[in-house]
């Protein structure tokens, strides 16, 4: 379990073939200080678990279905991504519950500038979108963020300074893929209604009403 707030960019070293799929090699001196093989790390989002460790360089495998479904699969040496250790118990927490499975890909579909500030809208499918709302919460590449607003197929999040200083979504441009996972409450909430039918919805009486 992740809170969603980035710790640190990590560099990709290498992507390296490992049938079924691939091994990313990531730099990151932060993560790296008190890591284990073993350990879960969220990168853009996606919980993966260290491998392998050689110095400040921790490898992570990745299946297809998991190159597929996220903007893992589209990385090369050289770009950066966000990391995340996972919530230890006790910790402050400080963004929102991240579970690093990621739901969907979405598309940065406009990007205006207010300085230092920035907002960005995305396109999301039209399935995942019904789990987003008005100020309620969303993790962008692992990012925990804020929606803005939102409609039939998109929403939109308003970045402060240090969130674009600190996490990949800085640099993100027009037509980027992004990781997204809606709040975990949000399915919960969308799959209890969808077991209902619509008599127990309005019907005052309805146990499932409490």
């Amino acid at each position: 379990m992740f809170t969603g707030l980035v710790e640190t960019m990590g560099d990709l070293v290498e992507m390296v073939d490992d049938p079924p799929g691939k091994r990313l090699r990531i730099r990151s001196p932060l993560i790296t200080g008190d890591a284990a093989i073993g350990d879960s790390i969220c990168i853009n989002g996606c919980c993966l678990t260290i491998v392998a460790l050689d110095g400040d360089v921790a490898d992570f495998e990745a299946g297809q279905e998991t190159l597929s479904r996220t903007n893992l699969g589209k990385l090369v040496a050289g770009d950066r991504v966000n990391l995340e250790r996972s919530l230890a118990v006790g910790s402050r927490m400080g963004g929102h519950y991240v579970s690093g499975h990621v739901d969907t890909l979405g598309e940065l579909i406009e990007r205006s500038e207010d300085p230092p500030w920035a907002n960005l809208r995305f396109r999301i499918p039209a399935q995942y979108a019904s789990q987003v709302a008005s100020k309620g919460s969303i993790a962008i590449d692992g990012i925990s963020l804020t929606v803005v607003d939102a409609d039939e197929d998109s929403f939109s999040v308003a970045l402060i300074p240090h969130t674009l200083a600190m996490t990949t979504l800085g640099f993100r441009k027009i037509g980027d893929a992004v990781n997204l996972e809606t709040d975990i409450l949000a399915k919960y909430v969308q799959r209890s209604l969808g077991l209902l039918s619509d008599d127990q919805i309005h019907d005052p009486n309805s146990k499932a009403d409490g």
